[in-house]
């Protein structure tokens, strides 16, 4: 397999805040900036966070502060959203938020959208009102934000300030053949949620790039892929961290959601057969190993779909063994 490939790939970060067993919401935040500052100095392009709600280990609900939190601790590297789930907002108060995220840190800031509410239908509801039907809105509340965002729009009596005017990229997010329709229509680039939702990647990367329309804010179609990473110097190494985020996942779909755990020798002791498959396919698209090892499958990945980016995300407990895996992973880009 030839690996030279990953060499033209830019790499980036996904973090969802994930917080630790025995740690709090404050102690993430801290971690987070030192792998995001040491995420700039490896050479990763963005450092995005996911807009999730009431989910006991995931800290990342109020995702603009945080993408300002990060942003104004590092000096290049770029950092957005993975996403903003726009039904949860007006499109005007994520203009300004965004408009004011991209007036302090200019060049910087990158707005991904998503479509679903990142949560549970329960806290859904709390969030959204009578506007729990506000996904149908997607597409045009997408158009509504470009509209914003235009200098054009500077006649209009609704006017996003800061925002107006200012180049704020928009990524459509997804995990499903809906998504990919959206972003070609739109001609916008395509991020989609390969780490949790792998099934229909291979549709949706052939759907978004066989029906893409070329427009003002891409000429081609551009494709992320995201991707679950664990590496440690040995194969069995890394098997072991992984350990953490296949029983995060088994608390998914179990509805047992709780902070990250420590890593276990046997984690077969943890779940049924079947658990343990439907696990397996949610994780479909990880890379689990050494160097060596995800350097040879990742090649195989960026190789088959085509993919322009990749974007990782990786839930390991030590935070000195996520600091490594981190590193690890960017000098297979080298």
């Amino acid at each position: 397999m030839d690996t030279s490939t990953l060499k033209h790939i830019p790499y980036s970060v996904l973090d969802l805040a994930t917080v630790l067993d025995g740690y709090t919401a404050a102690d993430t935040f801290k971690t987070s900036l030192e792998i995001a500052q040491q995420s700039e100095a490896l050479g990763y392009k963005r450092y995005w966070f996911a807009e999730h709600h009431n989910m006991a280990g995931v800290a990342s609900s109020a995702t603009a502060i945080l993408i300002g939190f990060i942003a104004g601790g590092t000096k290049s590297i770029r950092v957005g959203s993975g996403g903003i789930m726009l039904p949860n907002h007006s499109p005007l108060i994520v203009a300004e938020q965004f408009g004011t995220l991209a007036s302090l840190y200019p060049n910087r800031i990158d707005l991904g959208l998503g479509r679903a509410p990142g949560t549970d239908q329960v806290t859904a509801m709390a969030i959204r009102g009578e506007n729990f039907h506000s996904a149908h809105n997607f597409p045009k509340d997408i158009d509504r934000l470009h509209q914003l965002f235009s200098a054009d729009n500077a006649g209009s009596k609704v006017r996003a300030i800061p925002g107006e005017g200012l180049d704020i990229p928009i990524w459509v997010l997804g995990s499903s053949t809906d998504s990919a329709r959206l972003a070609a229509e739109k001609g916008l680039p395509y991020a989609f949620a390969s780490h949790f939702a792998p099934a229909l990647f291979e549709q949706a990367v052939s759907i978004y790039k066989n029906n893409f329309r070329p427009s003002e804010f891409l000429d081609k179609p551009y494709v992320m892929a995201c991707v679950n990473v664990v590496a440690a110097d040995t194969d069995d190494q890394a098997e072991l961290l992984s350990s953490s985020v296949k029983r995060m996942f088994l608390g998914v779909i179990t509805g047992r959601r709780e902070r990250l755990k420590p890593p276990v020798e046997n984690i077969n002791s943890y779940w049924d057969q079947l658990e343990k498959e439907a696990v397996e396919q949610m994780l479909y698209y990880s890379f689990i190993g050494s160097k060596e090892t995800i350097k040879l499958n990742l090649s195989a990945f960026v190789s088959k779909f085509g993919v322009d980016e990749i974007m990782s995300t990786s839930h390991i407990y030590d935070h000195e063994a996520k600091l490594y895996s981190n590193k690890l992973f960017a000098s297979i880009f080298e």
